[in-house]
């Protein structure tokens, strides 16, 4: 399947079409906000040794992944629930023990479309052991349909995960996390948050490749 060359322009244009959409939802609180409470400093506590990994990467926040926000104070992402494989319950802390990017996508997001292959071939590329691409798809109508996309499109190694629920996109738009899709996450090995992207990225770029094997300690 052949495609018009994408630009910066028209990639935001996209993405601001996906918030758009999702903005009717209900808006988030800004991520990382101002006001920390106990519980928020508690949890910085227990994600101390990841400072240094997201010291590490806030240099690398540039070109295809200038905007990414790289965390000043790492944290467990909010506790979030959604289908595995096989169909059964499953969240964030069953990956813990190796560091993950979280994809949140849709089929009617054209730029979270437009991500998939680059998603596929990082996970090709760096997957393993230490490291994964956990994509989850949020549509909520007919539930054949994404996978039936990603066959379509020759996505063959990525996992599939859903939440076809959509309970997941209300948790994470209460936090701040989400405004639009598509929405990734970068969760350290420990379970902490070390980077935010509210938008889409060329995630097989060698800026991506740089990124990713920084936060596993390859670089």
């Amino acid at each position: 399947m052949s495609h018009a060359p994408e630009t910066p322009k028209t990639r935001n244009r996209f993405w601001l079409a996906g918030l758009a959409v999702l903005a009717v939802l209900g808006a988030g609180a800004a991520w990382y906000g101002v006001s920390r409470t106990g519980t928020d400093l508690a949890q910085a506590g227990e994600c101390r040794a990841s400072k240094a990994v997201s010291e590490r990467l806030k240099p690398l926040a540039r070109g295809e992944l200038a905007a990414v926000g790289v965390s000043n104070a790492p944290k467990p992402p909010p506790v979030i629930a959604f289908a595995g494989t096989d169909g059964q319950p499953m969240g964030l802390a069953d990956f813990k023990g190796k560091t993950i990017l979280v994809n949140l996508w849709a089929t009617w997001c054209v730029p979270c479309r437009e991500e998939m292959p680059a998603l596929d071939k990082l996970q090709a590329e760096l997957g393993g052991a230490d490291f994964q691409v956990v994509a989850i798809n949020v549509d909520t109508r007919n539930p054949d349909k994404p996978k039936a996309w990603l066959q379509e499109n020759g996505i063959k190694n990525l996992a599939y995960y859903a939440d076809p629920a959509g309970k997941l996109l209300q948790v994470l738009q209460r936090s701040g996390h989400v405004v639009g899709l598509p929405t990734t996450l970068v969760v350290d090995a420990t379970g902490c948050e070390i980077a935010l992207l509210k938008g889409p990225a060329e995630w097989a770029s060698p800026d991506a490749l740089a990124f990713i094997r920084t936060a596993l300690g390859r670089s």
